[in-house]
């Protein structure tokens, strides 16, 4: 049997698999639920958030067969021509169902002369069609397009729903995953479904013995070993700017991503004040950072003479948001460390 990603195995086949869009999936279900369908649909958000596998849904909820369901890339098919194509084929009737559904993925890449074009179409549709434009640019939507549609927003899933997810899936592919790794790849997932799958499958593909640990996440990922995260942040506790200064030029040597070390920088700093400030979170925070980093970071936070506070990470926020117009990746974090160095 070919071998399937894991996004494409679990991805989701009917509205009660699909998770954290409940303010998506319960309208459709309460319109189909009321015979009230709608004509014209647009799925907005960001990638991997399941845009088109709900319109999948959707259209088969509705009973539509397979062969009335028309899938569309605007990327490729974004011209007046393939749009007046579009135009007629809609007076087509279904072959073995009472709708047609057509769904129209990365709807913004339309052209203008395109989206004129398929205005009256989506304004008036014929009876039997039902239109599902999905875009993860709504701002590049027309107004005129909007304004026709049923917009409905998908959410990004937070870190902790996708480090769920992960444990979740791993689980059902017969692998025990450390939370910490699982917290790891929530994150890399960067708000994406898909994208947290693709990471676990990387990493998944690295393990001899059907575990994952935060460190064997680290390497099938590039992700930054702890190590080098907890260096920093312990020079930073100590005030020693030598030893953080060293510690950011060994990372940039081994080619490490610099905007994801800084994130790991700043949760970790996050972690520590959180511990020391709200104890009552530690089960959480002791589950993100697994065994042997929580004792680090239960240390640093217990340390009277740490300097860590809210300025350590006011000053590396800022470091974040100059990083992306540094010339240089790492000249924002030695910034950050000098800065903190004469406060």
């Amino acid at each position: 049997m070919a071998h399937q990603s894991l996004y494409r195995a679990y991805r989701p086949a009917t509205f009660k698999d699909v998770i954290g869009q409940d303010q998506v999936v319960a309208p459709l279900e309460e319109q189909i639920a009321s015979g009230k369908v709608g004509h014209a649909y647009l799925f907005a958000g960001s990638r991997g958030l399941g845009k088109t596998s709900i319109a999948r849904i959707f259209a088969r909820a509705l009973k539509t067969d397979e062969r009335d369901i028309v899938e569309l890339d605007a990327a490729s098919n974004n011209g007046v021509d393939e749009v007046r194509a579009l135009n007629e084929s809609v007076h087509t009737l279904p072959y073995n169902s009472e709708r047609k559904v057509y769904i129209l993925d990365e709807a913004h890449m339309l052209s203008k002369s395109a989206w004129n074009a398929f205005l009256k179409t989506l304004e008036e549709p014929p009876a039997h069609v039902v239109i599902i434009l999905a875009t993860t640019e709504l701002e590049k939507v027309p107004e005129t397009v909007r304004s026709r549609c049923q917009v409905f927003q998908f959410k990004k899933p937070t870190r902790a729903g996708l480090a769920k997810l992960v444990l979740g899936v791993g689980k059902k592919e017969g692998y025990v995953i450390e939370p910490a790794a699982a917290d790891l790849i929530g994150m890399l997932g960067d708000g994406s479904y898909r994208d947290a799958l693709s990471v676990l499958e990387k990493a998944l593909a690295s393990s001899t013995d059907k575990k994952l640990t935060r460190e064997d996440a680290e390497k099938a990922t590039g992700a930054p070993r702890h190590a080098l995260v907890h260096g920093l942040v312990s020079a930073l506790s100590e005030g020693n700017e030598a030893n953080a200064l060293s510690t950011i030029r060994t990372v940039s040597e081994q080619g490490i991503d610099m905007p994801l070390y800084l994130t790991l920088v700043l949760e970790y700093v996050r972690q520590v004040l959180l511990l020391r400030y709200a104890p009552e979170l530690v089960k959480e925070i002791q589950e993100e950072l697994g065994e042997d980093a929580y004792t680090e970071a239960s240390n640093l936070a217990a340390s009277k003479d740490s300097r860590l506070s809210h300025e350590t990470l006011r000053t590396f926020l800022d470091a974040a948001g100059r990083m992306r117009f540094s010339p240089v990746p790492s000249l924002p974090l030695e910034l950050a460390v000098l800065e903190l160095a004469r406060s």
